[in-house]
């Protein structure tokens, strides 16, 4: 029944033929920049080799302190904040989410940067627009890891934050196997960076998919969303509720057990979708979370979905 998502056969086509030589005469580079500079509003844009090569292009800018949220993040960004010697303030949040009344309690250098993801844990969405409009008005950086939310029509995620970047690897939204992106309006930074840049390698072969991928982002992103949002109107307990996400979370004291029972109901053709708190990426609590965002999206139809409830409910996860 569930599918691990993989990029859809228009993608694969498309590299493939540019990958044996069949199409040559299109540069994918440059209009996979040109969608993404629509998408997120910035002039500079940058294909990177990574997400994780995104972030240390961004933080390798940064001068001053590297705000991160104390849960709810992506291991990487302290992992390359502190490669790149770089003062970490660890920030306070509302199980993932930025409260920005938790940033005025942080002595912060001039010149710093918070770095955040479009949703918390993946399961609630951020309020980028008023923390890019607080963190302005407090000098600080906005650095926003959009993997998730790139291509959003309701809130505008991965529009509004200093510098967006993602990850364009398997299972993320615009899901091509490898590659990122970077994208800001400072050209100062880019200048800032053009080493790291450098070092970024990319090929016309992940350009063509991304170039693919980036067609219909936001359709993709909208169905993850509407999917999530049906399994938390039938799960009384699920962390963030009211939130739009694309996982769902939910906390439980005995979730390693019943883990490892859903990983065996609930399989894939590939890797799973069910993972196990605490988790920095997810939630710091113990909890399952059920990564919608893995799923192929022929696997987001109500009978598909009605199954996950059923296990769960099976497994006293109401």
């Amino acid at each position: 029944m569930f599918k691990f998502k993989s990029p859809c056969e228009k993608t694969r086509q498309i590299m493939s033929k540019v990958a044996s030589g069949e199409i040559n005469d299109i540069d994918f580079e440059k209009s996979c920049i040109d969608k993404i500079k629509d998408l997120t509003g910035h002039d500079q844009v940058k294909i990177t080799s990574s997400g994780n090569n995104s972030i240390f292009i961004a933080l390798s800018a940064v001068e001053g302190d590297i705000i991160i949220p104390d849960q709810g993040g992506w291991h990487g960004f302290k992992q390359i904040a502190k490669f790149l010697n770089k003062n970490i303030v660890p920030l306070k949040t509302d199980l993932g989410l930025i409260n920005t009344d938790y940033i005025d309690e942080l002595d912060i250098k001039e010149n710093s940067a918070l770095i955040y993801t479009s949703f918390a844990g993946y399961c609630a969405e951020q309020d980028t627009k008023a923390i890019s409009r607080y963190c302005k008005n407090k000098d600080i950086t906005t650095i926003e890891d959009a993997s998730a939310g790139i291509g959003d029509k309701e809130n505008k995620l991965g529009r509004y934050s200093d510098i967006i970047l993602s990850s364009t690897g398997s299972p993320k939204i615009i899901n091509v196997g490898s590659g990122g992106f970077i994208s800001t309006d400072n050209e100062e930074l880019f200048k800032k960076t053009s080493l790291p840049q450098k070092l970024s390698k990319t090929s016309q072969i992940v350009c063509s998919g991304i170039d693919s991928e980036l067609e219909d982002v936001g359709e993709k992103l909208e169905l993850t969303l509407n999917a999530t949002d049906y399994l938390k109107k039938h799960l009384e307990d699920a962390i963030h509720a009211d939130k739009r996400g694309v996982n769902v979370i939910i906390p439980h004291e005995d979730a390693k057990s019943i883990s490892w029972n859903l990983k065996k109901s609930l399989t894939t053709d590939k890797s799973g979708f069910v993972t196990t708190c605490p988790n920095y990426n997810r939630i710091k609590q113990k909890a399952i979370a059920i990564e919608i965002k893995n799923l192929d999206y022929s696997c987001l139809k109500e009978e598909c979905l009605d199954k996950i409830i059923e296990e769960l409910k099976i497994n006293n996860l109401q």
